[in-house]
Parts: structure tokens; sequence; C-alpha cells
């Protein structure tokens, strides 16, 4: 008995030191993270709203991580492509998704995903939050929200309201403004919110619904015309446009959260790492001072692993009912 007990002291023992063995350089690349430069995926093209957050949030992200943030573009398929890339990316923590409210409803709008949405991906954080506007050719016959709603209630069939594309942010704001007047339009889906946005402004189109960070610089030179916000509250860059909620349209509010990601299977360590130059980013003044600029709200209390993980289950469980209810899928 004495020799079975000392037998499997032994064998205890020697996986333990096998198991050190196989965590030791695991602790020690996290314990120098990073040694090299990290690439942030946006899975749309360069020069949209999603890539403004980034390239923003890459620098000040640089500062405390002491490396630079690379971005990287992988558009197309409504964000998939470059969502699949990460899932399927090394978990060194060297490369990252930054992604938006697409992430929760791609489940729902394509009937097959490379990817698992529930489980490829680490949560690292929230980022911001940009509301969406609903702007029109300059041209467009009404002068304001009240007019707006009644003109194109009147000539629903006739008019058209570009997308960047099915999954995009302002695709689903589309669908959600489509659903709560009850009318439809001839929707025009883009490869990117910057061939929709220069139709629009070739008075191609009528009109579109896209985040701030998109829209704002046009706004401002009157280069389109401007409606309504659908946040919840005015917003500080563009204080003269009412929300869509005052307006008449009761609790619309549709809020563009984009949030980081990295492969999962990740270190805690690494991520903590990651959740923490995230964290120092938001704070970063330039950073808010841009954000603020371009009617971003800044969700520095939200940059944590749970709030991520909590805010997609509930998206993922709202939205799915929206794109059910209006039977858009994709391949």
């Amino acid at each position: 008995m004495a020799i079975h007990k000392k037998a499997v002291s032994v064998a205890i023992g020697a996986a333990a030191l096998a198991s050190a063995a196989v965590l030791a350089p695991t602790q020690a690349m996290a314990q120098g993270y990073p040694t090299r430069p990290v690439t942030m995926i946006v899975p749309f093209a360069a020069g949209g709203p999603t890539d403004v957050v980034a390239r923003s949030l890459a620098e000040a992200m640089r500062k405390s991580l002491g490396q630079t943030v690379v971005v990287e573009n992988v558009g197309g398929a409504g964000g998939t492509i470059g969502t699949a890339r990460v899932a399927k990316a090394p978990n060194d923590g060297y490369t990252v998704l930054l992604m938006h409210i697409g992430f929760s409803t791609a489940p729902a709008l394509y009937r097959k995903l490379s990817y698992d949405q529930a489980h490829d991906f680490q949560p690292v954080g929230l980022t911001v939050d940009v509301p969406m506007t609903l702007i029109a050719r300059e041209n467009f016959p009404a002068a304001n929200i009240k007019e707006f709603l009644t003109y194109v209630k009147a000539n629903a069939g006739k008019l058209s309201m570009a997308n960047a594309g099915i999954g995009s942010a302002s695709h689903l704001c589309g669908l959600m403004f489509m659903s709560t007047i009850g009318s439809e339009f001839q929707t025009i889906p883009y490869k990117g919110t910057a061939p929709a946005m220069n139709d629009l402004l070739g008075k191609q189109v009528d009109f579109m619904c896209d985040q701030t960070t998109n829209t704002t610089g046009q706004i401002k030179a009157g280069k389109v015309k401007a409606y309504a916000v659908t946040s919840k509250t005015r917003v500080p860059s563009l204080p003269d446009l009412p929300t869509l909620d005052e307006s008449g349209l009761k609790d619309f509010s549709v809020g563009i959260w984009h949030g980081l990601w990295a492969p999962k299977g990740t270190s805690p360590e690494i991520v903590a790492k990651l959740q923490a130059s995230l964290q120092a980013g938001l704070d970063d003044p330039a950073f808010k001072q841009r954000m603020t600029e371009l009617g971003a709200i800044v969700l520095n209390d939200k940059a944590t692993p749970a709030a991520l993980d909590t805010l997609v289950k509930s998206e993922t469980a709202k939205w799915g009912a929206v794109i059910k209810k209006a039977g858009v899928y994709a391949d």
C-alpha cells in the first residue's frame, strides 16, 4: 500500500511539473506583452464610421500599450469576413476586433457564419456609442422633421433609402425606421458607407440613416439636409436636431455601440492588459474630444468584458426579433 501511495504521489508530481512547463511560456509571454505591434481588425472599409472610431482609439491605446496599434480594414459581407478573421487568429493578444452592433445581428441575418459569435471571442470591453442621424439629399422638399415624416409616409413607394449593405448600421436603422412608421421604401444597398453617401450627395437617392461619425461633417457643411437624431437625448455637437422620440416616434432609439474583442482562449493576463489600455484610451482627452466633435458617446464606465458580454446577449435577442419580423436574410 505504501508503494502504491508513493507511485500516485510521483505521478501527481510529474503531472504538475508538466502542467507548469506548459504554463510557464504562456505566463512569460503575458508578462512581456506586447513586444510588437497589435493589429486591430475593422471589418468595414476604410473611411467609414467604424474606421473613424478605430483609428482614433488605436492612437489613444498606443500610449498605454507602448506599442503601435495598426488598424487593418477587412471589409465585406456586413462585417462577417473581418470578424471571422479574428475568430481564427492566434489567441496571443496581437489581433483584436473592433466591431459594432453588427456583432449581435449577424447570427439572425446570416444563415451560415464561419464563426460562432457566442463561443469564438473573448470580450474586452465597450468603447463608444454612436447615435444615428436621419438625413436626405440637399434638395429634399421637407423643411423639418414633421414635414419629412408626412412626406415620406405619403410617398413611401416612390422614395429610395440608401444603406451601406445588409447588416450595416445604416441598414439596421432603416429597418427600425420603416417598422416604426409602418411604411416601406426602395432600399438601395451599397458596398460601404462612402458610396452610399456619395450617391446621396449626388442626389441619386433620397435619404438614409447613418452614424454621426460619418454625417456630422456633411451636415455642418450644408451638403445634406438633416432632420433628427436617433438617440434618447439631443446630440451636443448637433444641438438643433430633435430626437425622433420627441418628434412623435415614441421610444425610437438606435445607438450603434462598438466593442473590442480578442480571440477565445486569450490569456486572462493579456485580456487584462488590453482592457487596461482600452480604459486608458477612452479616458484620453484627445480621444474624448474627437468623439465629442463627432457626436459619439464614450463608454468609459463600461469598458469591461462583463459589460460587453451582457450587452451582446441582450442585443442579440432584441435585434433577432426585429430581423425575423422584417424577413431579411443574407446568404
